[in-house]
């Protein structure tokens, strides 16, 4: 896989990051933020998720080592259908890079990932996306987790 892009490393480094989170990233094919992600913390977990099931092959083929010490995973799920699975726990943060539900590409769909994203949150988690002074938090909706 290619060097991580300025651009990104800059998206990166600016997230923040700290030893035990739980980070969501939307859309993250081919994996590069993620695999940064974990080289930057280290104790982390980050779980990527993509509607192209290419997508996450590529990912799976490019951070086989983050996935095989357990700090990186993958879904192909659409953001706008994401779910915690049953016991899975709530994630710290979510970020996103070019998604166009989240940069108002696509309004409608926008609501519904932001729905979703709130409920995969642990309460007062934040989501950042590209296209601030490098990111730029994205409000959410109020969500209360529901005890299992």
């Amino acid at each position: 896989m290619s060097p991580l892009s300025p651009r990104l490393a800059t998206i990166v480094e600016a997230l923040p990051l700290k030893p035990g989170m739980r980070v969501l990233e939307i859309g993250g094919a081919p994996g590069a933020a993620a695999k940064a992600v974990v080289q930057r913390v280290g104790d982390v977990h980050v779980l990527v998720i993509d509607r192209s099931a290419k997508g996450v092959d590529l990912i799976r083929r490019n951070a086989a080592d983050e996935i095989a010490a357990g700090r990186l995973s993958t879904r192909c799920v659409a953001a706008e259908d994401f779910t915690l699975e049953f016991g899975e726990a709530p994630f710290d943060l979510a970020f996103a890079v070019r998604v166009g539900a989240l940069d108002g590409r696509h309004p409608e769909a926008g609501k519904r990932v932001r729905t979703r994203i709130a409920a995969a949150l642990i309460p007062g988690g934040k989501l950042f996306i590209d296209g601030g002074n490098p990111l730029r938090e994205i409000e959410l909706p109020e969500h209360t987790h529901q005890p299992e």
